[in-house]
């Protein structure tokens, strides 16, 4: 059933009831994200955790929007302070071990892996305590790269091995063009010049190899610190990634990933399995362009509309929602309207008692995912702003 609800240009919030476009303005339409229609603020999307030897975690931010492609070159980024976030165990002994241990359960990330992330950014914490690496950087990456070494169905050894080599992962955005770089290879999937350039092997004398994720981690770990950069900062933490790998589709979701985790990592119990699942579905449908009435190319669209995407990536875990947005707000449990938003909850736009036309997916941090509006793809960006016609946030995992 196609959705009642198109958004305007404006992507947090949506304003009225078009019909959908002409032919020009096709439902079959791709939309082929270029790096430079990528727009990066800082102080709104948390991009790191970091576990110094003070025990404390800081969480800076950046906003990315997908605009259609473009060949105008983008607007300078903005940048603003970090800010703090909640502390994390001392780096060291049973309780950050059985933090690691805890937090990876929560995330679905292999104990092996988890270690060799926390492990490199410890190192370089004490290296080079300038650059401010966290664990929810590197994790982004080795699960948007390869699923934290269990692409293709591989696993993670205790000592870091993955069970096969792993080659050039072949990723291809969704206008089909093939955006991995060649010849990368590992669990970090770590491209032959940047592997040569700054290899570390995380045992003492030991020859690096990019097939263990200890070495693998920890060299990501020291491109992404190379020259100085402080990734506290969201215009460094945005170059520092693009030097391992600079398709828009891959920063985007490294980006909210890393989001995901840094907003799991600061809580002291773990997040709804449905809401987490929710959140995930919509991380992967990143890139997709906005359809109207779209269900997903599950269901043989090219793309979402808002309420469509929040409908499929509810399903995926096992809750049907209705299919728009207003019927969505009257049927799940809507929090206090003082309440801060957690995880999976959808962020609601319009007026309750006539019309609402706007629906999104909350990742933490002041941040939704969200299909926007013709000509833009699914992506991520502050749910609030001054004047919005914000209506609330619901809880289809309560």
């Amino acid at each position: 059933m196609p959705s009642d609800e198109t958004p305007d240009v404006d992507a947090a919030d949506t304003a009225d009831d078009t019909p959908a476009p002409a032919a020009g303005g096709s439902r079959r339409r791709t939309l082929i994200i270029a790096l430079g229609a990528v727009v990066l603020v800082l102080a709104a999307f948390v991009v790191t955790q970091r576990l110094g030897p003070d025990g404390e975690a800081t969480t800076p931010a950046a906003t990315a929007s997908i605009p259609p492609s473009s060949t105008t070159p983008p607007p300078a980024p903005e940048t603003s302070a970090p800010k703090k976030a909640a502390q994390v165990p001392q780096d060291s002994g049973p309780r950050f071990q059985e933090w690691v241990d805890e937090v990876a359960g929560w995330l679905d990330i292999p104990q092996e892996a988890m270690h060799a992330y926390a492990g490199a950014t410890v190192a370089l914490g004490k290296e080079q305590p300038e650059c401010h690496l966290s664990w929810v950087t590197l994790a982004g990456i080795g699960k948007i790269t390869t699923d934290h070494g269990r692409v293709n169905g591989g696993s993670i050894a205790k000592n870091g091995m993955v069970s096969a080599p792993i080659g050039t992962v072949e990723v291809k955005d969704f206008s089909g063009a093939t955006i991995s770089d060649p010849g990368a290879a590992g669990p970090m999937q770590l491209a032959p010049a940047v592997w040569s350039k700054w290899k570390h092997s995380a045992a003492s004398g030991a020859t690096p190899n990019v097939q263990n994720i200890n070495d693998a981690a920890l060299t990501a770990g020291h491109a992404l610190c190379a020259g100085g950069r402080n990734l506290e900062d969201g215009d460094s933490w945005l170059k520092a990634v693009s030097s391992l790998q600079d398709a828009p589709l891959f920063l985007h979701r490294v980006l909210a990933t890393a989001n995901v985790y840094g907003t799991v990592g600061q809580n002291s119990s773990p997040p709804n399995p449905a809401a987490l699942k929710a959140v995930s579905f919509s991380i992967e449908k990143i890139g997709l362009p906005y359809i109207w009435g779209g269900n997903g190319k599950e269901k043989g669209d090219l793309g979402f509309d808002c309420s469509g995407l929040t409908t499929a990536a509810y399903a995926s875990a096992g809750i049907e929602l209705l299919r728009t947005a207003h019927w969505q707000y009257g049927s799940v449990p809507i929090i206090p309207a003082d309440a801060e938003p957690q995880l999976g909850d959808l962020i609601f736009y319009g007026e309750p008692s006539t019309k609402i036309h706007h629906v999104g997916i909350y990742i933490g941090n002041q941040q939704m995912i969200d299909a926007p509006t013709f000509g833009q793809a699914v992506q991520v960006h502050p749910y609030r702003k001054p004047g919005d016609s914000y209506a609330g946030a619901g809880r289809p995992a309560a």
